[in-house]
């Protein structure tokens, strides 16, 4: 599954998300080895992330 990422990689203090794609570096981290259901879960939550990001 392709990677969110959009070469941003800078990372809240607060909640340790990335400002560009939202993961946390753990889930970039993982991304390629992870299940296809995690992925999944993570793409989900992403949108919810950013928009909290910007408040």
């Amino acid at each position: 599954m392709k990677s969110p990422c959009i070469d941003l990689c800078k990372f809240d203090r607060k909640t340790g998300w990335c400002l560009g794609c939202g993961r946390t570096k753990e889930e970039c981290k993982k991304w390629k080895k992870a299940k296809k259901s995690k992925l999944k879960s993570i793409l989900a939550e992403l949108p919810d992330r950013l928009r909290k990001l910007e408040d």
